[in-house]
């Protein structure tokens, strides 16, 4: 049963889009085919009038980027064989139940992966694309042309923790401040240098929320689990001088770490969108090119964690807590085709002189 929250709410959305889609192709749920399956997902996914017929997606909202696609084409299949085993359409169930010969990739995986003889396979799913291998980064010098032109304490701490760590927007603007443990050998015993737990949780009231969904505990007024991110003593001095001006000033006592600083709602907990709209007009007092994300945060301190310990996927790994090596590799461990190094070795092979 749907109880709103997890990945169940997530699917829900993606249900909810497509029957509404269906509704006005007129399709019943015994009359649907594979073929129709086809086109709702290049409308969907499409940003153009395509043969599968116009974007089903138009502005305001968005086309569905390959990730999303991944999800439609799994709550897609998963509804359409439930309602097969029911009965209902019967023939959509042979074209879905698709099953092909296993990867090396999908042996490794499984307990018993070298018995394995087939593998399901998703028709609905998209293609799959090669990784983009050159994220989006932040404009030189973007972090003091930032602090420059800020307004406020607030404000100045979102630049420094974006900077200082790889936080993401949803998790920053998620914390409550049991989940800071900025002094060295807290009582959680996960960590001895400073450090905050990002925990997920549903019901926050600025509806904030966590990607990674890791357990957490509250033992004794100690927040415990979650995901783990050393702080930086610039990214403390940031904390203490929000929280001893603005924060002491307007916070009305819900516990979450960042605050409306102004309007009729000044005093209760801030969104990620504001934060968002925030950078966004802070790049462009600082006049710096293009609009600044939060995630460029997140990817130019990998990168820079990268540069520091000498191109080590297994230290930018743990310090960005990216899920594997083998994405912080993928994205972020290759060469810069105009670094000196890069250019010593070609013309080391080429017998030239530098």
């Amino acid at each position: 049963m749907y109880d709103g929250r997890g990945t169940q709410k997530t699917y829900a959305y993606f249900l909810v889009d497509h029957l509404r889609w269906r509704v006005r192709e007129s399709l019943a749920t015994e009359a649907v085919s594979i073929r129709d399956l086809f086109r709702y997902m290049g409308a969907v996914g499409a940003r153009v009038a395509m043969p599968f017929g116009e974007p089903w997606r138009t502005p305001p909202k968005r086309p569905y980027g390959a990730s999303a696609l991944q999800i439609a084409a799994s709550c897609l299949k998963g509804f359409y064989l439930h309602q097969c085993s029911r009965g209902v359409n019967p023939e959509l169930r042979v074209s879905l139940d698709v099953r092909v010969l296993p990867t090396q990739a999908d042996r490794d995986r499984a307990l018993l992966g070298h018995v394995m003889t087939s593998v399901p396979k998703n028709p609905l799913a998209p293609r799959h694309r090669v990784r983009r291998r050159h994220p989006k980064m932040l404009p030189d010098g973007a972090r003091p042309e930032l602090l420059e032109v800020v307004n406020t304490a607030r404000d100045t701490m979102v630049v420094t923790w974006l900077s200082d760590s790889s936080l993401r927007i949803g998790g920053l603007t998620g914390l409550h401040l049991v989940d800071l443990h900025l002094r060295e050998n807290a009582g959680c015993d996960e960590c001895t240098s400073p450090h905050v737990h990002v925990c997920h949780r549903w019901g926050n009231a600025n509806r904030a929320a966590a990607k990674i969904k890791p357990d957490w505990w509250l033992v004794g007024g100690v927040i415990r689990g979650g995901e783990i991110y050393r702080v930086s003593p610039a990214m403390i001095s940031s904390y203490f001088q929000y929280m001893t001006t603005e924060y002491r000033q307007y916070a009305t006592g819900h516990g979450m770490l960042m605050i409306q600083l102004a309007g009729p709602r000044r005093g209760e907990p801030w969104t990620a969108d504001a934060a968002r709209g925030m950078l966004r007009r802070a790049g462009r007092r600082a006049e710096l090119p293009g609009r600044i994300k939060p995630h460029a945060f997140r990817h130019q301190f990998t990168n820079d964690v990268l540069d520091a310990s000498g191109n080590d996927p297994y230290v930018a790994k743990e310090a960005g807590n990216w899920a594997s090596v083998q994405t912080v590799d993928e994205v972020y461990g290759h060469p810069d085709q105009h670094s000196p190094e890069f250019v010593h070795a070609l013309c080391t092979v080429w017998g030239e002189q530098e």
